[in-house]
């Protein structure tokens, strides 16, 4: 007895995208963008973080570490 085959009962279509991005697909990176440009045209709104000091020891011992 021959093995039953399953074929496909419509070929698949090779036009036109059928997929739908989520909403946030598009919107986080456009709003990263703005984040960003808004960085570059005006860097003096940007602060540093103040920071515990043992993490910027660790920091300057890990590129120490590295550096080697």
């Amino acid at each position: 007895m021959p093995a039953r085959t399953h074929s496909r009962p419509h070929p698949a279509t090779t036009g036109g995208v059928g997929t739908r991005l989520p909403w946030w697909a598009l919107a986080l990176p456009a709003l990263a963008f703005v984040a960003l440009l808004a960085l570059i045209l005006n860097p003096s709104d940007a602060q540093a973080a103040g920071g515990d000091p043992a993490i910027a020891r660790l920091l300057e011992r890990v590129q120490q570490l590295v550096a080697r």
